[in-house]
């Protein structure tokens, strides 16, 4: 199995892999910080040496889980998310590749173990076309999600099965490219609540609305579920022209940066 990995700035490497390693030797890279969140890109593209070094980091089940996958694109998905995910919780965790495994909660989501011990760690990760997204933070929820944008889905059809009909009358609205970005920017905005919630599709996405000042523009600010008000969820979108993306993690209710994000999410109503 890899060695430790040791704690460095920039892209994160196994030497015991690749000898003397390089930025260019990853698939990952840092893209972007979120309060204390950092969200790391992997490049998901075909690639036979990333993905012959991706593997030596799994572990027998990991390894088991990769041969069920029945078509390329979704065993090469997970590979090199996990391999990826591996060495950021290594290098942040201080501990051996051998130590890190992974048990699930209630409903699927995961969480890390060190030497058998649940690791003080949030995560999660998403996977959407050529792109991958690790979002890593404090112990706590966290979300992400990542789509590739397709205009050949049948939007119309979808929208009236997860968006509320006020954001569906927001959709109606438009048309052609502005649509379609609309469309997976309120997706990943919900996506990455129901991962950060962690209770899967048991919540219903059309049961709850993207606030209008983060449907109109807004970048970033908080959240509240309608069955649970008195949580706060920090929401951040993660657009580029490649990808439609965002981020959420739960808020402390009582920390001074609860109270200035809840002073944000008195502007977005």
């Amino acid at each position: 199995m890899p060695g430790r990995v040791g704690r460095r700035s920039g892209p994160l490497v196994n030497k015991g892999l690749a000898g003397s390693a390089s930025a260019h030797t990853c698939w990952w890279r840092p893209f972007r910080t979120v309060g204390d969140v950092s969200v790391t890109y992997v490049d998901l593209t075909h690639n036979a040496a990333h993905e012959g070094r991706a593997m030596a980091w799994l572990d027998g089940q990991e390894r088991a889980r990769w041969r069920r996958f029945l078509h390329p694109r979704p065993r090469r998905d997970f590979l090199l998310c996990r391999a990826a995910l591996r060495a950021m919780l290594c290098s942040r965790l201080g501990c051996r590749n051998d130590e890190l495994a992974f048990d699930t909660l209630r409903y699927g989501k995961p969480y890390a173990l060190v030497g058998g011990r649940p690791a003080p760690i949030g995560f999660n990760v998403s996977h959407g076309g050529r792109h991958g997204l690790i979002a890593l933070g404090p112990a706590g929820r966290i979300g992400v999600d990542v789509e590739e944008r397709n205009a050949r889905r049948d939007l119309d059809g979808i929208m009236r099965l997860v968006y509320t009909p006020e954001e569906q009358a927001e959709l109606d609205q438009v048309n052609g490219e502005q649509k379609v970005r609309l469309f997976f920017s309120l997706w990943t905005m919900k996506e990455a609540l129901i991962k950060a919630l962690g209770t899967g599709f048991s919540l219903n996405p059309s049961r709850f609305e993207i606030p209008p000042a983060l449907r109109r523009g807004r970048r970033a600010g908080v959240f509240r579920f309608p069955h649970n008000p008195a949580t706060g969820w920090w929401i951040e979108k993660l657009d580029t022209n490649g990808f439609a993306a965002a981020v959420a993690y739960e808020l402390a209710p009582a920390s001074e940066g609860a109270e200035a994000h809840n002073a944000s999410w008195e502007r977005l109503q």
